[in-house]
């Protein structure tokens, strides 16, 4: 049966990595603050189901979601994966008893994270790892130099095909490039905070992904009203308002937006196909300003 076709079309990471520009984040797989279980493990598992069955290719996780709970369901859920379908993982965190995010990046942390998500996803190799720097909105300057060597070493080992950063600056792009090639960047980007406008347009030319997260993320009420005001005169949601502006910001950008409802899969998945009409899009463009 041929895999269904998205509305916002694909993105070729690699010779070997094209992806839906549309993917799912699984991070709202997990509990309440991305911790311990879900409340209806069930509906996750069906959620996951669902967006393969819309045409997903791209689905975003971590073992450090729960921890272990994201990439467990996405295992129960979906093992053995289609070919067509494409897992990106993270490392670089880790969480506390209490469900606070601490930083994992020495060498060793950064080689059991990537064993962690091997085993519990079931995989061999993974498709994509993204080394995690900064804090949930911001980098934090210094030299990533050493984690990302340690998944270089693992690519070359052959556990992993292909490595991205998250939550870094254009300067620890840089530094990661001189050691191994990076396919995508992952950092807190949205139609309200466009800090990495250039960025964006920089990696767009080098043919690396960019994948925002947080699409309605830290609007402040002012912003909020006038994403609300373009939702409401386009009949739809601010949340598809926010993901279809994203889309038509440049070709090399990515989505993952999470959900752990069916119902609300659909309505993301819907902002693929929505047309934001000139008007619509010179006052999105204004609320960053």
């Amino acid at each position: 049966m041929p895999a269904k076709t998205l509305p916002g079309g694909t993105f070729t990471m690699a010779q070997d990595l094209t992806v839906t520009r549309m993917g799912y984040g699984a991070m709202q797989l997990a509990g309440p603050g991305v911790f311990g279980p879900p409340k209806d493990r069930d509906a996750a598992v069906a959620v996951l189901r669902e967006a393969i069955e819309l045409g997903i290719t791209h689905i975003d996780t971590s073992d450090f979601y729960g921890p272990h709970v994201t990439n467990e369901i996405i295992r129960e859920a979906l093992h053995p994966y289609p070919d067509s379908l494409h897992i990106v993982t993270k490392v670089g965190a880790r969480r506390d008893a209490e469900g606070g995010w601490l930083h994992a990046r020495s060498p060793e942390e950064i080689r059991q994270a990537v064993h962690d998500n091997l085993e519990r996803l079931g995989l061999r190799a993974l498709d994509v790892v993204n080394m995690r720097v900064g804090g949930f909105e911001r980098h934090e300057p210094g030299s990533i130099a050493e984690p990302f060597t340690a998944l270089a070493e693992m690519q070359q080992e052959g556990l992993i095909k292909h490595l991205g950063v998250s939550t870094v600056s254009a300067e620890q792009i840089a530094e990661a490039q001189s050691i191994a090639p990076v396919v995508c960047v992952q950092n807190f980007y949205n139609v309200a905070h466009r800090e990495d406008d250039d960025l964006i347009d920089s990696l767009a030319a080098q043919g690396i992904a960019y994948v925002p997260y947080f699409p309605l993320g830290g609007f402040t009420p002012l912003q909020a009203g006038e994403l609300d005001s373009v939702a409401a005169r386009l009949g739809t949601t601010p949340m598809a308002v926010a993901l279809a502006w994203l889309l038509h910001r440049s070709p090399n950008i990515l989505l993952i937006p999470g959900t752990s409802s069916v119902a609300h899969l659909h309505e993301n998945v819907s902002a693929a196909d929505l047309v934001l009409p000139e008007d619509a899009l010179t006052e999105l463009d204004g609320i960053a300003a």
